[in-house]
């Protein structure tokens, strides 16, 4: 009519009767009486401070587990966070556990997983945690760039660098990666026809940067890819409205436009515009040949009209000088005087000089 149940040190017994949870038996010898054999006992190790059994919620549901044990049991919303020792143990999900406390120094604390995002003193060691993975979603945010979060559609925070963690399984959850760094647009390969009917290449540049995180993933979906294609329409829009020669000589005027029609779009985009250029300009083959011999002759009589223009300056001043020279007879013999003084350095020379009949002897008595 009696049962006898012995519990070792570190152990608990769990009886039962009929299915039904009606103690737990401390470590020593205990009888029982049980003339219809209507009870049952279940030998668990304190050991292992997890209790795993069949039946946890009748077991929790009595409330007879006394101090030995903490029992939980958590609705969809909650988590547990266990200590050991003073040491992280592990995130429990919801449902029901029961924690022997005969071997350890047990610790739990309750958390809300409606607030989404995880904060907690003890961030690091949680996050080691093998099981984190499963109940947290863990978000790095890189210097240089930010984080943009939606929850359930609706925008919940821009997280700048550092590490953030959020609860898996309460919703919905969007984590865009922005970057703030500059950036450039290489808009390449642009065959556009100028006013003239000319068509030509054109390879551009923009530099930018995000300016408002949020409006970049919200504005478009793709907002570097809108802002090319803006790039690439106002460049045709501007280069379409010009003669060839305008746009060679006023490239500038070309850049500072496009970086106003750009700017504004980008504005839109949540994006700043920092710089625009226009790379290159490559004609055709054809119409390089043809530019390079207008060029050409264009040199060429430049050449002429120089060469003419100091000719008529040299012969001005000539006519200038031989007035000068006729209204004086002095300085027309010093002028004389300098010519045979150039000619006498280069060659043997014999210099008579007079006027009149004198000189005319000299001569004859010379030869």
């Amino acid at each position: 009519m009696f049962k006898r149940y012995k519990i070792n040190p570190h152990e608990r017994g769990l009886l039962w009767r009929d299915g039904e949870f009606i103690g737990v038996l401390q470590p020593g010898v205990h009888w029982k009486l049980d003339p219809r054999f209507r009870l049952h006992m279940d030998r668990v190790a304190t050991r292992d401070a997890w209790l795993t059994h069949k039946s946890m919620a009748l077991i929790i549901r009595s409330g007879l587990l006394g101090d030995d044990a903490i029992a939980l049991e958590l609705a969809d919303h909650q988590r547990a966070l266990v200590w050991f020792n003073g040491r992280f143990n592990a995130i429990c999900a919801p449902g029901r556990y029961v924690i022997w406390k005969d071997m350890f120094d047990v610790r739990v604390e309750l958390v809300d997983a409606r607030e989404i995002q995880f904060t907690h003193p003890d961030f690091p060691s949680i996050m080691k945690e093998p099981e984190a993975a499963t109940l947290l979603e863990k978000v790095v945010v890189e210097p240089g760039r930010v984080a943009v979060v939606f929850h359930d559609g609706a925008l919940y925070a821009t997280l700048q660098p550092g590490t953030y963690a959020f609860w898996r399984n309460t919703g919905q959850l969007r984590v865009l990666d922005v970057d703030l760094r500059e950036q450039v647009l290489d808009i390449g390969g642009q065959e556009i026809m100028t006013a003239d009917k000319v068509t030509l290449r054109l390879n551009a540049l923009v530099t930018y940067l995000v300016a408002d995180p949020v409006r970049t993933v919200t504005a478009s979906a793709d907002a570097p890819q809108a802002l090319y294609r803006a790039a690439q329409l106002a460049l045709r829009e501007l280069v379409g409205a010009r003669e060839l020669d305008v746009l060679l000589t006023s490239r500038d005027v070309l850049t500072t436009e496009l970086e106003a029609h750009v700017r504004a779009r980008a504005e839109e985009l949540g994006l700043a515009v920092v710089s625009t250029g226009v790379r290159d300009v490559i004609l055709p083959g054809d119409m390089k040949e043809l530019l390079n011999r207008v060029t050409e002759a264009k040199k060429a009589a430049e050449a002429a009209l120089v060469t003419r223009r100091e000719e008529t300056a040299a012969m001005r001043m000539q006519a200038n000088t031989a007035k000068i020279l006729e209204g004086s007879p002095t300085l027309m013999k010093l002028r004389e005087l300098e010519v045979l003084e150039k000619v006498a350095a280069k060659a043997n020379l014999t210099v008579v000089l007079g006027d009149g009949a004198g000189l005319s002897d000299r001569v004859v008595k010379l030869l």
